[in-house]
């Protein structure tokens, strides 16, 4: 059976390129940073490098460079870093309601565990926040915010930089989980989102899965979550993953600034998609026309539920998903969906495709061609 892979907002194949930049640290270049002898010095010496070159890539300090395990680690990095970091001056955190489960359940954390109080801004029918609504939710006591550049589950793309700059009007930490962001939309430098810390996650542009970085804006020092060793400059304890390290710069130099998921590319794929998915009797595209992530493409089905539709494109070899690949399995309704207005009936109903480089014209013909009836197979009889 023919394999049509439509979930590169889950994760993206390793790039070949990108795995022969990881293969010495997984032989000979076996050292651990730390050492001082000369097998360790050597890899201190790549270590220093790659960090040197990601600082190229995003045009920031090399020291602001802070490399985690992913996106998850990064968004809990900077949120309970800085949150932890200022709460003598304040406890008001600012959020939204649609962020990815790694920014919702810090802040829920936070606020059952630690007594910090959150306001969770609204959205519009097509998932967008407003910079009004994050103006009026600002206290005296507000010291972080943290809205996501662009959503993971229906592809709008956020006026991050708007929101950065309205932050740093009233001396306010923000952060931005640009984890979808990055090899999808246009970068220039890691100071275009205009925040003081940015989460990035290099599975998600075809490097390797635990590799990923947090930007921290100097002289900002969050706490630190891992306590040990004085390894990233004495903000993130244990022994650096080296070779995930050499796969993450590696990608970003290969596939941010020309973003690999090229627009050019992916919208004569994703328009014809659009359009079949439009005619299906029960069919409804939630994600917005515009301003949206080019490979993205979510849509509720009438009479059915997420799962039921995945497992019935799966059985046809077509591989997506019903929203954040960290919820796979879960029966709850899309807390983005929700968000957006829609009610719970609907919410649970939510399927996701998202393109990437190894999608093809006969991908989307066939997907096209089976999706009709893949659909009515997954609806009860009115």
């Amino acid at each position: 059976m023919k394999t049509i892979y439509l979930d590169y907002n889950a994760t993206t194949p390793l790039d070949p390129e990108v795995r022969e930049a990881m293969m010495p640290f997984l032989g000979e270049s076996f050292g651990n940073p730390s050492s001082i002898h000369h097998v360790g010095r050597r890899v201190r010496a790549f270590l220093d490098e790659a960090r040197e070159r990601v600082s190229v890539v995003w045009q920031c300090k090399p020291s602001e460079v802070i490399f985690t395990s992913g996106g998850t680690e990064s968004n809990n990095m900077a949120i309970f870093g800085v949150a932890r970091l200022l709460r003598d001056k304040g406890r008001h955190l600012i959020t939204s309601q649609i962020e990815h489960h790694a920014v919702l359940h810090c802040f829920d954390y936070l606020r059952r565990k630690e007594g910090f109080e959150v306001t969770y801004l609204p959205v519009d029918q097509y998932a967008s926040i407003s910079p009004e609504d994050l103006k009026a939710a600002f206290r005296p006591d507000t010291v972080l915010v943290s809205l996501m550049a662009a959503n993971n589950e229906v592809g709008t793309i956020q006026r991050v930089a708007d929101f950065g700059s309205i932050c740093r009007d009233r001396g306010v930490i923000f952060h931005t989980d640009a984890v979808q962001w990055f090899g999808k939309e246009p970068f220039e430098s890691i100071h275009q989102f205009n925040a003081d810390l940015v989460s990035c996650c290099s599975h998600k542009f075809h490097g390797p899965k635990g590799g990923g970085a947090l930007f921290v804006r100097s002289p900002l020092h969050p706490d630190p979550l891992l306590f040990g060793g004085a390894h990233e400059n004495e903000r993130r304890a244990g022994t650096e993953n080296v070779p995930a390290i050499a796969g993450f710069a590696k990608a970003l130099e290969l596939f941010v600034s020309q973003p690999v998921f090229a627009r050019s590319l992916i919208d004569p794929l994703t328009l014809p998609l659009i359009n079949s998915i439009g005619s299906i009797p029960g069919c409804s595209v939630v994600s917005p026309a515009s301003n949206r992530l080019c490979n993205t493409i979510a849509f509720t089905v009438d009479r059915s539920d997420g799962l039921t539709v995945l497992a019935n494109l799966d059985m046809d070899g077509i591989c997506a998903s019903s929203g954040s690949a960290c919820s796979a399995g879960s029966l709850e309704p899309s807390h983005v969906i929700a968000a957006m207005g829609y009610p719970t009936s609907i919410a649970s109903n939510l399927v996701r495709f998202s393109l990437g480089r190894d999608v093809t014209e006969p991908d989307i013909s066939d997907v096209c061609s089976l999706l009709p009836q893949i659909i009515s197979c997954s609806q009860t009889p009115v």
